[in-house]
């Protein structure tokens, strides 16, 4: 839950699956140049981590997020169809416009994560917030310096100071902000603990951690924080983190 209480205390772990390509990849601090793929059918993937007992797939069209021409819905179709009524998918990625979020939305997808449109123009994510219902949008807060960027984590794209722009954006009506330390992701090294105790403590919406997550003791540290749930990748798929360790520490 967030610092004012008034979030309920439910917490999700989320499995990411990023595809690039077709494959599930992982990218360090968001370097396509840095790729290591852990496997070519993300339904797959997808499946295992829904068998293993998760309730919730992160998933992340790297294609999209450079080009939202080459978003791969009709994989993103194919995932959902796969878990079924196991586990819910909410997509990211190259979701810039209100016909890519349908998209998502009639893929299956039961939440979609904004990112570079929702920094430009709060009021953009507002109105898909009440469109689709707060629950079914969120964004993507991926913090650089304490500024939140988009842009697929360019550096040295513009950004706004993260504080302000989960300020703007809570006013615009989006509830649910997903939080990754850029210089975290992929790394192994822990999540970004302060970033995250500033962020809960605004109490402006439900705020779920991502980057850097390598054990169960990392899952305990940022649900203690208030955080509303946890995005885990490379540490499930290279084995630092068994799945049901990281949904023991979610409860």
């Amino acid at each position: 839950m967030t610092g004012n209480g008034s979030f309920p205390r439910a917490f999700d772990l989320l499995p990411a699956i990023d595809l690039r390509g077709g494959r599930v990849v992982r990218l360090l601090r968001g370097d396509y140049g840095a790729e290591t793929t852990y496997g070519d059918d993300a339904a797959v993937v997808a499946d295992a981590f829904a068998a293993g007992g998760a309730r919730w797939l992160h998933v992340v069209d790297l294609d999209g997020a450079r080009d939202p021409a080459a978003r791969q819905t009709p994989l993103v179709a194919a995932i959902v169809a796969r878990v079924g009524a196991r586990a819910a998918v909410e997509v990211a990625g190259g979701l810039r416009d209100d016909r890519a979020v349908e998209a998502s939305l009639e893929a299956g997808a039961a939440r979609v994560i904004l990112g570079t449109a929702a920094l430009r123009d709060p009021a953009f994510a507002g109105r898909l917030a009440a469109r689709f219902g707060a629950e079914r949008i969120a964004v993507a807060l991926d913090v650089r310096d304490g500024f939140a960027v988009g842009h697929g984590w360019v550096p040295g794209a513009a950004g706004f100071a993260v504080a302000e722009a989960l300020a703007r954006l809570a006013d615009a009506g989006i509830r649910q902000f997903e939080v990754t330390a850029i210089d975290r992701d992929g790394t192994l090294e822990g999540p970004d603990l302060a970033l995250l105790r500033d962020l809960v403590r605004q109490g402006r919406g439900a705020i779920i951690a991502s980057a850097g997550i390598a054990s169960a003791a990392d899952v305990t540290a940022v649900r203690a924080l208030g955080c509303a749930g946890a995005i885990v990748g490379r540490a499930l798929y290279e084995g630092r983190l068994t799945l049901e360790d990281a949904l023991a520490a979610a409860v």
